[in-house]
């Protein structure tokens, strides 16, 4: 997994409520279990027209907002279903911090586990981004992870919480995986003391 340490970018505003799972990768899509490629279909029916066309007036189809790492976003993101092809589509098209006040639980857990940053705000922080955001390609916006920081285009500075054990496997890294495998060493010990103690597991 990507490490997330500090990430500067324009904010891309999508101000909706209730923007959910299947508008952020519609279901149509999740016939793969691979996640390089999805990023093409992150909010495939907002950018695109039923001939897949890019719908002009679309945020992540005009110029001041195409690819933007950070999102600024509505209530309740990333509501209905539990599909963790959301957040990697979103890791995918390249967005690494979404910015709100709140998330649907599964989707905010999922996010953390594919290497986004989806950080809860009050409200009256939230709506001095989402304004920022708004402004376009010149109010870029920081968020730094280590510091529990977000630096507005004006200079003033947000803090934020993050759980610290989300925030040390971003920090290094580690999904599931990454996190079973820093302890390799004690499992290869485990596993040589356990085939003496009892060899008719490990027989062939």
């Amino acid at each position: 997994m990507r490490k997330f340490e500090t990430v500067t970018s324009v904010g891309a505003p999508l101000p909706q409520i209730n923007i959910d799972t299947d508008k952020i990768i519609p279901a149509r899509f999740l016939r793969t279990i691979e996640r390089e490629g999805l990023g093409r279909h992150l909010f495939n029916d907002m950018r695109f027209d039923s001939e897949g066309n890019e719908t002009p007036d679309f945020v992540l189809n005009q110029p001041a907002w195409r690819g933007a790492s950070i999102l600024v976003v509505g209530d309740n993101f990333g509501c209905g279903s539990s599909r963790e092809h959301a957040p990697w589509a979103l890791a995918d098209y390249g967005v690494r911090a979404i910015l709100g006040t709140d998330f649907a639980d599964i989707f905010y857990n999922n996010s953390f586990k594919n290497g986004l940053l989806p950080i809860k705000l009050p409200a009256a922080d939230r709506d001095k981004l989402m304004e920022d955001a708004e402004r376009g390609e010149n109010a870029r916006i920081t968020v730094d992870l280590e510091n529990q920081v977000i630096t507005r285009p004006d200079g003033e500075e947000i803090a934020f919480e993050v759980d610290p054990f989300r925030k040390h496997c971003l920090l290094n890294g580690l999904d599931d995986i990454g996190m079973t495998m820093e302890r390799a060493g004690s499992i290869d010990s485990f596993e040589a003391s356990d085939r003496i103690a009892r060899p008719w597991l490990y027989a062939e």
